[in-house]
């Protein structure tokens, strides 16, 4: 199930965190009847009349099918039969058929509904279903069909992500993130428009067809169907082609339109059209995030580009999408030889293909892509590896990622098929992977005593983009301040993805250093840096910045804020909106922004930890504990909430409260340094040993901050003036 991600930062008292977040915009069925421009979008019917083939191909294909509204002819085409009873939770779910339409029955304590069944969502492994709910939220339903096992299912449990929630912990159906104009509107129906209204958390969607047209990749055709048909009662040929022509494209533009809905992304604009640099619209998501392996292979669903940013084929040019793949979302070489796919540029090693694979010629092992393109499926979806590397069952040993070997080869462990790779290959070619995997490890895990090697692989100038964004943005966490020197040449890299995470890590530590190097990335050439870059700036106290630096600035400034308002029914967005205005002490309208993120999104708790600390500096301590209260009650288990609650109840003289809320947050985050000296603190009278242990393992945890190294030597010596005394 598709979700289109933001990374987000929530402010903390203490302690650093960063969320990744579903964000996205939303819809109601209607069909679009605007009127539409002679230059505008006219539908795929009108490509129909000269394209055919084309149409044909296009109309039966994953991508036109992405979205199908839901009928009897459809149900008796997929084969759609009543399912058995569901139980999730404490309901059931039943799928319904008959010659009228479908539904699912709902069971439960609160009695009984049928929801109709009005869209049909994917097809490919699996069908989602949607109905409409108030307010024209169309959500999907609680049951899916998955199509190559023939059974229904559970749909939540096929959108579990690892951002915030256990796998084992699926949100309920009803939930907005598993709202389709929430979540996956973008990339199943063509030129959409939302018409969300803020007053009432109401949609009045349109969109001029379902399924993702052609018009979405070349852009409207009005002006094309114009000058043709004109060119047609004339007999001429027209002097332009009135559309975007993929053949004038750069391989990485080509590769740039798929990547605008088959990556897992945060849209910083909603006015990406073909052709456009991908990195003026979007950031993307890297191994920061746990849904991948440490060595990059996919865990969770990440919708290919990430992977394939790290294929060695794209990375030189040679390669785009479209080489494999029609503009339909075909595969090129399903029939006749597979290995004709990495023509002409491996030529040698297709004619001398079992060479290269140590595999009979005849045998499934033998096609290029069972090695560099092996397929593995999460949340019944079925998905090949896009990075094309090479299999590195060491990984496996290591990190319990997939390789090619053991994908076919099942009855075989990683310890075998890693003593084949190496038999067969003398040049240690996984050393390379696993190196950049034990640096994602490290940080991931927090030890940092592999700073010095995570440095050295960011100022590498060989170093792969993904693996150097994805450690910039690991080391927020880390307390080393030696960490901002890798981050002068990572804002000269190449790449918009390094040089934006760059500027990220720098937005801690607006100093005499790094205020100059954010002030020159406000001029760089990707819309999104100079987005970062003013997000960074806009920190920095008021007065901090001269009037000339202010007007440097401004246009890139306007590029910030124009990129927090593309979507208003957006928590992540409000989120970040809050944070905006709060490093401004705009203090009112940050409470204002945070509040409507937490009523867009109940059950997460940030937002309304934010606004704690926002009502606590307008000297509200009633309402900012209240906020955490309701922190605590959406997400039990985050130890933020409970954090910034024990120090509030401590300043307030509730000390008792204060010490079971810090303990708790160390129960929930045992490397949380300041929550260990602060209920050392709240302790050390009554139990200086105990006070010491908790100080030792602040500064254990955070060796760089000299109150905890004196809090240490405090509580040492208090225990000797007791050891002296006795």
């Amino acid at each position: 199930m598709c979700a289109v991600l933001g990374v987000n930062k929530y402010l903390l008292a203490g302690a650093g965190a960063a969320v990744i977040a579903a964000a996205v915009v939303s819809l109601r069925m209607r069909q679009a009847t605007k009127n539409i421009p002679e230059d505008g979008y006219v539908g795929s019917s009108s490509c129909r009349s000269c394209h055919e083939h084309f149409y044909q191909l296009w109309s039966t294909s994953h991508h036109g099918l992405a979205m199908q509204p839901f009928n009897v002819d459809l149900a008796r085409r997929a084969q759609f039969t009543n399912s058995p009873r569901i139980r999730i939770g404490g309901t059931t779910y039943q799928a319904e058929f008959n010659e009228k339409g479908g539904w699912i029955a709902e069971s439960g304590a609160a009695g009984e509904r049928r929801y109709p069944i009005e869209q049909t969502l994917g097809g490919k492994n699996v069908y989602y279903f949607l109905t409409t709910l108030e307010h024209g939220h169309l959500q999907v339903l609680p049951l899916a069909y998955d199509v190559r096992a023939n059974t229904w299912m559970d749909a939540t449990l096929s959108m579990t992500m690892h951002e915030g929630t256990s796998r084992s912990a699926p949100v309920e159906w009803r939930d907005r993130t598993l709202t389709f104009n929430t979540s996956c509107y973008g990339c199943h129906v063509s030129q959409i428009e939302t018409n969300y209204n803020p007053a009432d958390d109401s949609y009045h969607t349109t969109w001029l067809e379902p399924g993702i047209n052609c018009e979405t990749c070349h852009g409207p055709a009005g002006k094309h169907v114009r000058l043709y048909q004109q060119a047609q009662r004339e007999g001429g040929i027209p002097a332009e082609l009135g559309l975007i022509s993929f053949k004038q494209l750069t391989p990485a533009q080509r590769s740039d339109a798929c990547a605008a809905c088959h990556a897992k992304l945060a849209a910083i604009t909603l006015g990406f059209r073909t052709g456009d640099k991908y990195f003026d619209h979007f950031n993307l998501v890297g191994f920061e995030s746990p849904d991948f392996y440490p060595d990059g292979r996919d865990l969770g669903e990440d919708y290919t580009y990430t992977s394939w940013m790290m294929n060695p084929c794209a990375k030189s040019g040679q390669l785009d999408c479209i080489h494999c793949h029609t503009s339909s979302g075909r595969y090129r070489f399903a029939t006749g030889d597979p290995n004709a796919a990495c023509l002409p540029c491996h030529a040698e090693r297709v004619k001398h293909a079992t060479a290269h694979t140590h595999h009979p010629a005849d045998s499934a092992g033998n096609h290029c892509i069972s090695c560099h393109m092996p397929m593995t499926e999460y949340a019944h979806m079925r998905r090949s590896d896009h990075s094309m590397r090479p299999p590195t069952p060491a990984a496996t040993l290591a990190y319990k990622s997939p390789n090619a070997c053991n994908i076919c080869h099942k009855n075989m462990d990683a310890r075998w098929a890693d003593a084949q790779v190496r038999r067969w290959h003398a040049d240690e070619y996984q050393a390379t992977t696993q190196a950049r995997a034990a640096l994602i490890d490290a940080a991931r895990k927090g030890d940092w005593s592999k700073l010095p090697a995570m440095q050295a692989y960011i100022e590498d100038p060989n170093h792969d983009s993904v693996f150097a964004a994805s450690l910039i943005r690991l080391l927020a966490q880390c307390p080393d301040p030696r960490k901002f020197a890798s981050m002068r040449p990572a804002l000269k890299d190449p790449s918009p993805m390094v040089r934006a995470s760059a500027v990220d890590l720098l937005a801690e530590r607006l100093d005499a250093d790094s205020v100059p190097a954010l002030v020159a990335g406000t001029k760089d050439g990707s819309r999104l840096v100079r987005v970062r870059a003013a997000a960074a700036l806009d920190r920095m106290p008021a007065g901090a910045l001269d009037e000339s630096t202010k007007a440097a600035i401004q246009a890139a400034t306007q590029e910030y804020i124009a990129s927090l308002h593309t979507r208003v029914d957006d928590y992540a967005q409000h989120l970040n909106l809050g944070n905006f205005y709060m490093d401004r002490r705009e203090l009112n309208e940050a409470i204002a922004e945070y509040e409507r993120a937490a009523f867009l999104r109940p059950q997460f708790a940030p937002p309304l930890v934010n606004a704690s600390v926002a009502y606590s500096q307008l000297g509200d301590m009633q309402k900012a504990e209240g906020a955490l209260r309701r922190a605590i009650a959406a997400e039990p288990t985050q130890p933020a909430a409970h954090f910034n609650l024990g120090l509030l109840l401590a300043e307030t003289g509730h000390r008792d409260e204060a010490e079971k809320e810090l303990r708790r947050t160390l129960e929930l985050d045992a490397s949380n340094a300041a929550a260990a000296y602060n209920l050392a603190v709240l302790v050390g009278n009554e139990n200086p040993r105990e006070a010491l242990a908790l100080c030792q393992k602040a500064a254990a945890l955070s060796p760089e901050n000299p109150k905890y190294r004196n809090a240490v030597a405090y509580y040492e010596a208090r225990r000797s003036q007791a050891a002296s005394r006795r």
